[in-house]
């Protein structure tokens, strides 16, 4: 198997979209749908195939794929790239024709119907659908909540004031309103359209809300008939589930544009937009050479690939107002509608992108993708020199019982295991974090100048400025050493909230999102897994050990209870009898009483 092909198979989203293969010379030479694009497209390459498809599979040099929200518009996106590109291996459809489109004719009583063919006449076409049942369902749907015409009869108000019209079949069986008799206003009819209309697009809040009240006024006046008519209906489109984006085919000739910011990367991702459907999508990667601005190189991204695609689009939506001008190009910065849909998941393409670019360098080269990150680091810091060791220190102890350290070190981005250290506190008294910092810091360095080993690039405390300084009088003042130090923050929930750095010590920005703050986060949770595992073990040690366990009666359960209420056995042998006995009950609180009591007597 080619080896990019291999590469490419391994970073494929678990999503539904549309891919494409394209052979040795460049050429696009199928394009399919899948409802998941790492098993369908795995499947080429993970059974024998047969015949044609055995060829093509040989001659696949490169696939390129686009991800988007469902299964119906991975199809109609696989139809419009196979009428754009015309690929060797795909089946050609002819007909121009090949989806339907839901119509709401321009009449003064309109009709709603299914059409292959649009016209210019002022009618609002809605779709395409990929499929006439996926339309027929919907217009079932509208069949049996609104009472709208069917037939073809040309409809006037003057020749329904005269009477020309007479009720057929539907009216009977409460499919139509009959308004070709007067049976219903053209102003209500027309309410009803407006309703129509709004389910088609997907907008179903406010026609619930309109039938909900209607439902409560009908009730609060006793008409529970009627009212119960609507409830039917209102739970018709609560049970409606539809996930199909369905764009107005007014959007048309449109070019959307939309980016993501990876600090020294930048990727922006272009969408063209004929008829409400996708028919083509590029992402392109930048990178920054100094600190532009990303309405900078989104302008610069604009202008280049325009000009790559020849677009004749006279429209452009973007997510930021750019300070650059296009001509006679319009420029749309939308908040809400079709067109935000659009800009949504033009951004959902840039994103899967970005990921999967990062994810196929880590594959492929995953030390050369450690030291980019650590190369950011060491410029984002203005350290002296790359941070390929990095070790981070932490604290734990219970109520000032059990102090513990820990240090893990972190070697070109990796954890170093073998390098991790567990530290017993032995000259600081009760709960004092700071000084128990000084301890540790002071033996882990001094020992390692003793034994002339290797110092670290980066020391990284699991706390603020106070363990950062603690830190610096150790590094700096008592062994004359010099070691960039830096600091770590937690917020209230125990997730990494921010990087200190310097002395004073100042706030470093980094996005959540970024390579350097998973790194990062990865540090600070490795040392707190690593120093809470030492804790714990100590702590139950020191239980085991304890004078409680040597008590006739007295479990480890009640003996973890008065630990941990009384905080240690000093305490608990002072204790009187009616606390302990609040604590653990009369019984086992004389056990214990005694137990000390007689002890001490003797």
């Amino acid at each position: 198997m080619n080896p990019q092909v291999s590469s490419i198979l391994k970073i494929l989203p678990s999503k539904p979209g549309v891919y494409r293969y394209y052979d040795s010379d460049g050429t696009l030479i199928y394009v399919g749908k899948a409802k998941n694009l790492k098993r369908r497209v795995s499947s080429y390459f993970n059974k024998e195939q047969t015949g044609k498809t055995r060829v093509l599979v040989n001659k696949i040099a490169d696939i390129k794929f686009i991800v988007v929200e469902s299964e119906s518009e991975a199809l109609l996106l696989e139809n419009n790239l196979i009428k754009q590109y015309k690929p060797r291996y795909n089946i050609m459809l002819k007909d121009d024709k090949t989806y339907p489109w839901i119509c709401v004719k321009k009449e003064p009583f309109p009709r709603v119907f299914l059409t292959r063919r649009k016209v210019n006449d002022g009618s609002e076409y809605f779709g395409p659908y990929p499929s006439v049942r996926t339309a027929h369902i919907l217009l079932d749907l509208l069949g049996q909540i609104y009472p709208i015409r069917s037939c073809k009869t040309t409809l006037t108000e003057a020749n329904v004031q005269k009477g020309k019209y007479r009720v057929c079949l539907d009216y009977h069986i409460h499919k139509c309103a009959a308004p070709c008799v007067g049976n219903v206003s053209r102003e209500a009819y027309c309410q009803m359209i407006a309703e129509a209309k709004e389910i088609i697009k997907g907008n179903l809040s406010g026609v619930l809300k309109d039938l909900k009240a209607q439902m409560m006024d009908h009730a609060s006046r006793l008409e529970f008939e009627e009212a119960q008519v609507i409830k039917e209906k209102f739970e018709l489109l609560e049970n409606y589930r539809s996930r199909s984006t369905v764009v107005s085919s007014t959007i048309h000739n449109v070019d959307v544009f939309s980016y993501v910011d990876a600090e020294s990367l930048f990727y922006v991702n272009y969408m063209r937009v004929n008829e409400g459907a996708v028919v083509q999508s590029h992402t392109i990667e930048i990178k920054r050479k100094l600190d532009e601005p990303a309405e900078e190189l989104l302008s610069l991204a604009v202008t280049e690939i325009r000009r790559q695609f020849e677009s004749p689009s006279k429209e452009v939506v973007l997510p930021v107002k750019l300070d650059f001008d296009l001509g006679d190009v319009e420029v749309t910065v939308p908040q809400r509608g079709d067109k935000m849909k659009l800009l949504e998941l033009s951004r959902r393409n840039a994103v899967q992108y970005k990921m999967d670019v990062e994810k196929q360098r880590t594959l492929v080269d995953p030390e050369r993708h450690q030291k980019r990150v650590l190369n950011q680091l060491k410029e984002m810091l203005h350290l002296p020199m790359v941070p390929e060791v990095i070790e981070c220190f932490d604290n734990s102890n219970f109520q000032g019982d059990y102090p513990v350290a820990a240090m893990v070190q972190f070697v070109n981005g990796k954890p170093n295991k073998n390098a991790y250290r567990h530290f017993n506190i032995k000259t600081v008294e009760g709960a004092d974090d700071y000084a128990s910092m000084k301890e540790v810091v002071h033996r882990r360095y001094a020992r390692l100048i003793e034994e002339e080993k290797p110092l670290p690039n980066l020391i990284v405390t699991d706390g603020g400025k106070g363990q950062m300084e603690v830190v610096r009088q150790v590094i700096q003042d008592e062994l004359h050493i010099d070691i960039p130090i830096a600091g770590l923050v937690k917020d209230d929930r125990h997730r990494t909230r921010e990087l200190l750095y310097g002395f004073p010590p100042r706030v470093v920005g980094i996005k959540p999102d970024s390579e350097i703050f998973r790194l990062m986060t990865h540090i600070q949770d490795e040392v707190h897994r690593f120093a809470i595992t030492h804790h714990r073990k100590k702590f139950e040690k020191g239980f085991m050990h304890s004078e409680l366990a040597d008590i006739k009666g007295i479990g480890k359960s009640t003996a973890e209870k008065l630990l941990l209420e009384l905080k240690s056995v000093k305490t608990i042998k002072e204790a009187s009898l009616e606390s302990l006995t609040s604590l653990i009950g009369p019984a086992k609180a004389k056990l214990v009483y005694d137990h000390f009591h007689t002890f001490t007597e003797a």
